[in-house]
Order: C-alpha cells, then sequence, then structure tokens
C-alpha cells in the first residue's frame, strides 16, 4: 500500500509508484480506487494551487463546520516543511502537531481529514504548492492559529525571525483561544 500511517488517526502520507526512464517520469497523484482501498472516501470539489518563495508562512488555517475540508496537499516544484495541528476535541492526539517535508523530489503527499489546521513553510528557493479539498472554501468559515503560539512549539524549519508571514496570519488567536467545533 502507497500510505504511511502518522499516527494520527486519518491522517496519512502517500507516497505514489513512481515510473522513471530517460524521457523522465510518471506517477498517478491521485486515484480514487487507491484511496477507497486505503478507506479514504473523499470526494474532491476544488483544486488549489499557490507560489511562494523561500521563507513564506502560509497558515495554520482551518474551516469550520459545515465547511470543514479535507485536503490532499503537494508540492510540484520546490520543496515545504507540511503542518498539521489536531483540533478534533477528543482526540488522542488533539493539540498535536505533525510534520512532514513534501518536496517534488520525494513525491509525497499528505492526506488532512478534517477536522485538523494546517500549514507550510518554504524551505526552497521557490514553491509551486497544490491541495484538493474536498469542500469549496468559505470566508464566513474560515478559522486559523497563531504559527508561532509557543504552547505548540512548532519548528517550522525557518528563522521565524525573518520568516515572510501574511498580516492576517500574524494576526491569528493562539491555540487555547481559537474558535473550533470540530469533535472526534
Amino acid at each position: 500500500m502507497p500510505f504511511i500511517e502518522t499516527g494520527f488517526r486519518g491522517l496519512k502520507i502517500f507516497e505514489p509508484k513512481v515510473f522513471a526512464d530517460s524521457r523522465g517520469y510518471f506517477f498517478e497523484s491521485f486515484n480514487k480506487q487507491t484511496f477507497k482501498d486505503a478507506g479514504i472516501e473523499t470526494e474532491f470539489v476544488q483544486d488549489n494551487e499557490s507560489m511562494s518563495g523561500y521563507g513564506v508562512l502560509r497558515g495554520l488555517h482551518y474551516q469550520l463546520n459545515p465547511f470543514a475540508q479535507a485536503k490532499l496537499v503537494r508540492v510540484v516544484q520546490g520543496a515545504v516543511l507540511d503542518v498539521v495541528l489536531d483540533i478534533r476535541k477528543g482526540s488522542p492526539t488533539y493539540g498535536k502537531h505533525f510534520g512532514v517535508e513534501l518536496s517534488a523530489e520525494n513525491k509525497k503527499q499528505l492526506f488532512i481529514p478534517r477536522g485538523f489546521a494546517h500549514g507550510f513553510s518554504v524551505i526552497s528557493e521557490v514553491c509551486i504548492f497544490q491541495y484538493k479539498c474536498d469542500n469549496f472554501y468559505s470566508k464566513e468559515s474560515e478559522g486559523g492559529i497563531a504559527y508561532n503560539d509557543p504552547a505548540l512549539n512548532i519548528d517550522w524549519g525557518i528563522d521565524l525571525n525573518k520568516a515572510i508571514v501574511s498580516e492576517k496570519d500574524k494576526s491569528l488567536p493562539l491555540f487555547g483561544n481559537c474558535v473550533n467545533n470540530f469533535e472526534f
């Protein structure tokens, strides 16, 4: 199976089988049946893409119910340190975070179920980041948590004093003060 368990229920790393030869490479970045066989029966409805330079930090973001989103995230150019935080009340991993390097080179993807806050820091010169969502974006349902919350102590793999962070992300609440309607 091309999935690696993370120790967080529902959160899985997907390592597609890559076929490489003198022409380049080919792989299936998503196959509904492969995911279904792994217990992931998510119907994706929206694809998003961002481009960022070194030191950009985006997150931690989520959408509240009923507009919560599961995501399948990957990098098509460059590399990121991808981080998720379990915000599902009652979960054995509630308040814990998980990070993994995703890159164009390693082709790993992360399936993020609903109930996780998500963010990433760019650790390459340039990064193109793509992700699928199983629910449409809703501005009114946006939620977020401060990337630099000392209680979380997340290592983003970059110097946070030099991180490029949006004003919106700089004003996100600490984990203990965030609005959250997720139950495990």
